[in-house]
């Protein structure tokens, strides 16, 4: 694991992994998080986000970029065997803190809700899930550095 994290490459990263990288969202945030920051994770992992896209293998529930976010904070908080409960705990509640943070600014995690004006597929449909993509994976990049105890670069100013 990196000794900072850059919140906006982890964003980037994750945003073109789902714009130009033939991904969806949970691969792409995944891949993002194993290029940029937990880069011991096996790529197995990247594999195993494949069946969480448009709402968990396409029932439109929850959305894919959350489920991926969560796939990643069970890798780097979760527990490997039974008991270890206070790993299981720390992973349930930075899970619930990543799912509040979308809700906060989009009021549902429902892939259906969220996409119900566009056509599957659709630019405007990628647009958004991009722009979902993203917010997830600096939300999750900020959790991480809070409980790794990791300085964020932020990006310098222009003046």
């Amino acid at each position: 694991m990196l000794k900072e994290i850059d919140v906006k490459k982890i964003r980037e990263a994750a945003e073109e992994n789902y714009r130009d990288g033939g991904m969806y969202c949970s691969e792409g945030i995944v891949s993002a998080f194993k290029e940029t920051l937990l880069d011991d994770m096996p790529e197995e992992l990247i594999a195993a986000a494949s069946g969480f896209p448009i709402g968990v293998g396409r029932s439109k529930c929850m959305c894919g970029a959350i489920s991926g976010g969560v796939m990643c904070i069970g890798y780097a908080f979760g527990r490997t065997t039974g008991g270890q409960r206070d790993k299981s705990e720390k992973t349930l509640e930075l899970s619930q803190e990543l799912h509040k943070k979308f809700l906060a600014r989009n009021r549902v995690a429902c892939c259906s809700i969220l996409t119900h004006k566009f056509e599957m597929g659709s630019p405007e449909h990628k647009k958004q899930c991009v722009r979902f993509t993203g917010e997830v994976a600096e939300d999750l990049a900020r959790i991480i550095a809070r409980e790794k105890d990791l300085p964020i670069v932020e990006e310098e100013s222009k003046d």
